[in-house]
């Protein structure tokens, strides 16, 4: 099993960290996402939309997206309850989540917006109502789906961990701020999520977002 991987992304954070937790053995495979390594052909044939993550499981089949590859490491471990709202919280993860304070937090990082830019300002202002949507889910939960730690949690998680990057103040949120310690507790967990390198800022890259 191999995972096509970079280091920095929150996206491919949250599949090393169930592949961890999971105990699971993989070769992962860097890929500079702002190094012009997604641009090639060699890797449009891995993932046509040339993003990371991809798992290669097994051996010239390729999966790609997150979540997607979540619900597949998932299948069969207490990670995957049989609850149809575990697909509710990875759709709203990539729907809501990621475009908020993730891409806030991608931009104001790299330079790609200043933090009182107009774009930065609406990003923001989504994000808080994204928390506190999160925070009210949480207020009498421990976690998302079914009274237990699986891949909804692991999908949230990824972004709002570090949403305090996105200049975002999660004080308000106290059943946000519980919930993120109890990630933090759970067996095998593991935070080797880096920071956006030079290469990243705007004017330094070469990528899909350039």
């Amino acid at each position: 099993m191999k995972l096509y991987d970079y280091a920095a992304s929150a996206n491919c954070y949250k599949v090393r960290l169930l592949l961890a937790q999971l105990s699971a053995e993989y070769e992962r495979v860097p890929v500079d996402i702002f190094g012009g390594d997604t641009l090639t052909e060699e890797f449009a044939a891995i993932n046509p939309g040339r993003t990371t993550p991809v798992l290669e499981d097994p051996p010239g089949t390729f999966l790609q997206e997150s979540n997607a590859i979540l619900l597949h490491l998932g299948r069969g471990t207490p990670f995957l309850p049989d609850d149809p709202q575990v697909y509710r919280w990875l759709f709203y993860e990539q729907a809501d989540v990621v475009p908020t304070m993730g891409g806030l937090r991608f931009r104001l990082i790299t330079g790609r917006l200043a933090p009182d830019d107009a774009e930065s300002l609406r990003r923001r202002a989504a994000s808080y109502e994204v928390l506190e949507l999160l925070d009210a889910h949480l207020a009498a939960r421990e976690f998302f789906v079914g009274g237990r730690y699986s891949v909804a949690d692991i999908g949230i998680y990824g972004y709002v961990h570090v949403a305090g990057e996105a200049g975002l103040d999660l004080q308000p949120y106290p059943a946000l701020r519980a919930w993120l310690e109890r990630v933090q507790s759970q067996p095998g967990y593991v935070n080797d999520l880096e920071p956006y390198p030079p290469n990243s800022r705007v004017g330094a890259s070469r990528s899909i977002y350039d």
